[in-house]
């Protein structure tokens, strides 16, 4: 397995975007994109555009080669490891109430995955949103309702449900605890 490279586009994004002391509205204003695609950009839920990668990179005043330099490359392993309290928080402009943790975001078989887990507060509703993978979800904890479509499909602990991700999915907490998920993102990659 290889670093993913989209992911660390997605994530120079946003340290660029802090460390110049901006919010995901002013760069999406400058670049002529909106807040939303930004965040699912930085958060790789979604692969950008050259044209899009460029106006960012405009709008952040960041030549475009210094936003797709590749990293160093992590040494071959026979596996990954990320130990409780390791995964890194990502905000998420689209999804509040929602905590996502960054579990792992790797290439496999030339196919970008990314694993995370999302904590959701009691009563919290995410309006419909896609995203640009299939979606594998196994509830951890509580309640989930999940809209696709037409449909509400009710998860309890130890459900699994997998989707594809390009149809607007909502997502409520309807208990009065929170719920954890556990969700793997498989890329369309444009093959």
């Amino acid at each position: 397995m290889k670093s993913d490279i989209l992911s660390a586009i997605g994530k120079k994004l946003r340290d660029v975007r802090k460390e110049k002391g901006m919010n995901l509205a002013e760069v999406a204003e400058k670049s002529g994109i909106t807040p939303g695609l930004l965040s699912k950009i930085e958060n790789f839920r979604t692969m950008p555009s050259l044209p899009v990668l460029y106006k960012i990179s405009e709008a952040l005043e960041e030549p475009l080669s210094e936003l797709v330099k590749p990293v160093d490359e992590e040494p071959e392993t026979s596996y990954t490891l990320i130990r409780k309290g390791e995964g890194a928080i990502e905000s998420r402009y689209d999804s509040k109430g929602l905590t996502y943790e960054n579990l792992m975001s790797k290439i496999i078989h030339n196919h970008p995955v990314k694993v995370v887990t999302v904590t959701v507060q009691p009563g919290v509703f995410r309006k419909p949103l896609a995203n640009d993978s299939y979606e594998l979800v196994y509830l951890l904890e509580g309640e989930i309702i999940y809209g696709l479509l037409d449909q509400k499909i009710h998860l309890k602990e130890g459900d699994t449900l997998y989707f594809n991700g390009q149809i607007p999915h909502s997502l409520k907490n309807p208990g009065t605890t929170h719920a954890k998920l556990f969700k793997a993102y498989f890329m369309n990659s444009g093959n």
